[in-house]
């Protein structure tokens, strides 16, 4: 068998001894590589940050480089969603081709620059991201927003700067209702299942604004109560 070493011939009890312990080393130690072989396949899916699997989520509708995936995390306004900045782009390409999930070539197409490399899944990616993906964290994990915060807070503030923060607060709430309608508006020609779903998610954005919206009035009556 290739790789097994070669049995000496052993004269005396001291040589069977060291051979006898070189081999339990070895044996050991291929032991050793094929746990953590297995361990890394087992847990992969814990190594994957947010920006990896958004990442693996654009190569799995289709091959791409990085400069590509930038413009798609732009058009698509991902950051509304997730954080994925254009450094965590070329980490994660990185990464995720050397735990083997994605693979590179060189691309034939100079315009697109030199040598860039288009970027595909391997069969392991998609099994990956689905793991990833079951974690219960996904539903049970809450963010704070900071608007939040400040409101728990402004009972603490001077009633001019109260009214200031919130009228700031409806500013931005009206402009990025109106940013999400016209994303909306933009997708109304396509009806593919991406798309469908980012719409739907814009739908779920523009109601939770809306309803902010409203509820505003109320907390300001409250917290005017001096």
């Amino acid at each position: 068998m290739q790789g097994t070493p070669e049995v000496p011939v052993c004269k005396t009890k001291v040589e069977k001894i060291v051979y006898c312990n070189y081999i339990d080393i070895i044996r050991f130690v291929c032991h050793c590589k094929n746990k953590r072989t297995v361990m890394a396949k087992k847990r992969i899916d814990t190594l994957l940050t947010t920006p990896d699997l958004v990442i693996l989520g654009f190569l799995m509708e289709k091959p791409m480089h990085g400069y590509q995936i930038i413009i798609s995390l732009r058009e698509r306004q991902v950051k509304d969603w997730a954080g994925v900045s254009k450094p965590q782009v070329y980490y994660s390409l990185k990464k995720l081709e050397d735990l083997g999930l994605i693979c590179g070539g060189n691309d034939e197409n100079f315009s697109l620059g030199p040598e860039r490399r288009i970027f595909s899944i391997t069969p392991e990616a998609r099994s990956a991201l689905a793991d990833a993906l079951t974690s219960e964290k996904w539903a049970e994990s809450r963010t704070v927003p900071p608007f939040s915060t400040w409101a728990m807070l402004s009972m603490y503030a001077d009633e001019q700067t109260v009214k200031h923060i919130l009228e700031c607060r409806r500013n931005f709430l009206r402009s990025e209702i109106a940013k999400e309608i016209q994303t909306v508006k933009s997708l109304s020609a396509e009806n593919t299942k991406t798309s469908r779903v980012v719409k739907s998610m814009i739908s779920l954005v523009i109601k939770n604004f809306e309803l902010e919206l409203s509820w505003l009035e109320e907390f300001e009556s409250i917290i005017g109560e001096r």
